[in-house]
């Protein structure tokens, strides 16, 4: 099994060494590509040393067997023919081809086997938002049709990459020391503040992010359902969480609900508000479920639910997402 990492350097690059080394995947021999800033870097994995060798145009590719690539939709729109042209299956990160047709957009948990039809040998992760929510819906979608949602995203900066995770460090540094806060990654600072946009604004006035949550939903759970996002970034440093609000066809029971979540893969129900036990970011980094907690019935709505979850972005967001696909096709 001959496997390579597209952006190594980066978080979600990094995360993949990290997850690909946990899971014990199959792996004969690794190759590392990054960019001309990258190019050169050395990283070990199995207690190997690896240096990352610069994406190029050529045959570089030929006898991988899976690429991971996590550099961006321009780098994945340029690279996809170079990446898969000798048999690769290229498992995307980016934006780049999750909604055209003859791309499979997969979360295992919830469409395993699309990935199996593949034509383009391209298989797109989702959004990171996008994959911890349907991992939560789909267990309650075979309790009930669920026709709308309405989700509050509270996404730390680890979704704008390491070198925001570091800007916010740096700001918080910074206030303490009274000096000028820093502003890169940010339309903002981002230290003591929320910051309600998280990619461009389209014509209708909702984000490019929040339309991803609408379409690939649908998508992935070949469904109807229509959701209306807000996402937000917050100042947590790793891990996202959202409020979601959920209307099934007919009503639904709260304890139905929690057990059908209890019993789900990639989910961990984390629900005692007696005990104030409920999913936070501050400790789900790390971890590979999503977590879910405060499930009630929506007072406004008889056929609402309304519930928490938190999940690593980086790791169930990004990297581990693109892993389980990979090792659903060797299991095939």
């Amino acid at each position: 099994m001959k496997v390579a990492i597209v952006g190594a350097s980066g978080a979600v690059g990094q995360e993949f060494l990290k997850v690909l080394a946990e899971r014990n995947f199959p792996i004969d021999e690794l190759v590392l590509f990054g960019s001309e800033r990258s190019a050169g870097r050395k990283y070990t994995f199995r207690g190997k040393e690896y240096e990352v060798k610069l994406l190029q145009h050529n045959d570089d590719f030929k006898g991988v067997d899976i690429a991971f690539a996590s550099a961006g939709a321009g780098t994945s729109r340029e690279f996809a023919e170079t990446i898969t042209k000798h048999g690769a299956v290229m498992i995307d990160n980016s934006s780049a081809f999750r909604m055209d047709e003859d791309v499979p957009l997969v979360v295992p948990e919830c469409n395993a086997e699309d990935a199996l039809n593949r034509p383009r040998n391209i298989i797109a992760n989702p959004n990171c938002t996008t994959i911890m929510m349907v991992v939560v819906l789909k267990p309650i979608e075979a309790l009930s049709h669920i026709t709308n949602v309405h989700v509050a995203s509270y996404q730390s900066a680890s979704g704008a990459g390491a070198q925001a995770m570091a800007e916010l460090e740096q700001q918080y540094r910074e206030i303490v020391e009274g000096k000028e806060v820093t502003v890169n990654k940010f339309a903002y600072q981002l230290a003591y503040n929320v910051i309600p946009q998280i990619d461009v604004f389209t014509d209708n006035g909702y984000t490019k992010e929040e339309m991803k949550m609408f379409n690939e939903t649908r998508k992935i759970l070949h469904s109807d359902v229509k959701c209306s996002a807000m996402c937000v970034r917050i100042s947590a440093l790793r891990s996202h969480s959202e409020a979601v609000w959920i209307r099934t066809e007919k009503p639904l029971e709260v304890k139905d609900v929690q057990a059908a979540l209890a019993a789900a893969p990639g989910v961990t129900l984390q629900d005692d508000p007696a005990t104030k036990t409920y999913p936070m970011p501050l400790f789900t980094g790390g971890k590979d479920d999503v977590y879910v907690g405060r499930v009630r019935k929506d007072i406004s709505d008889p056929n609402g639910i309304t519930l928490w979850l938190s999940g690593d972005q980086i790791k169930k967001g990004a990297a581990l997402n693109a892993v389980q696909i990979a090792e659903y096709l060797i299991n095939r």
